[in-house]
Order: structure tokens, then sequence, then C-alpha cells
């Protein structure tokens, strides 16, 4: 539904516009909930190393919603997102490789199929 929701929310307007404010709403929800739960304290005794991981983090995650979104204003949801998701193949090669994880075969076939099937989505749909 995000798609969607944000392709009509964005067919007037420049699509990074429509990620600064899909943005703020998020923020808001997230600070939201840390307050709800209390965990605003945690704040006073950040680790560096974790907050630098996580402000990267959150670059990838800017330079990615900024493409998302130029991508779905300017092309087909229905192609756009399957590629977007694709980024689960990355993930899960990252975290073989950096973290060690074993894929259960399950894992994999299931890995194997999404993969195919966006392959399939992406060039046949």
């Amino acid at each position: 539904m995000t798609s969607i929701l944000g392709k009509l929310g964005i067919t007037g307007m420049d699509s990074n516009l429509g990620t600064a404010i899909r943005t703020v709403v998020v923020l808001m929800m997230a600070w939201l909930i840390v307050f709800l739960k209390g965990k605003q304290f945690q704040l006073r005794n950040p680790d560096r190393k974790e907050l630098i991981f996580l402000f990267f983090s959150g670059i990838a995650t800017g330079a990615s919603w900024l493409c998302y979104y130029y991508a779905i204003q300017n092309g087909i949801v229905s192609v756009v997102v399957p590629i977007d998701k694709m980024s689960v193949l990355l993930s899960v090669a990252f975290s073989y490789f950096v973290f060690q994880e074993k894929l259960s075969r399950k894992a994999g076939v299931g890995l194997c199929l999404m993969t195919a099937g966006t392959l399939v989505m992406t060039f046949w749909g």
C-alpha cells in the first residue's frame, strides 16, 4: 500500500518534496513510539560506533527513498516495486559474508523463487 499511496501522493509534486513530507511523518511516528515506550533516556549514553553505523544507514535509506519515489513517479509501480524488493537478495548476501549467517535450504529456495519471480515480472510483465 505504501507504493500505491506514495504514487498517488506525488502525482502533482516533485518526488523529492514528496519524500521529504513522507520522511517527516515517519520521523514523528518513530519519536512518538520512542516516547510511548519510555526509551528516550537511552539517548544519554549512545555508543559512538552504533551512531556512526546508524548515520550511514540513514544516508543509505534517504538515498534509497529519493530514488524509489523518483522511480515510482516516472515509472510503472508494478515494475519498480519488484526491482526495489531485490534488495532482499543483497541483504541476504551481505548477511552471509559480513555476519557469517547461514541460509537454510528452505530460505534459499524461497530466495531463489523471489528472485526468479521478480525477474519474470520485470522482464516479461
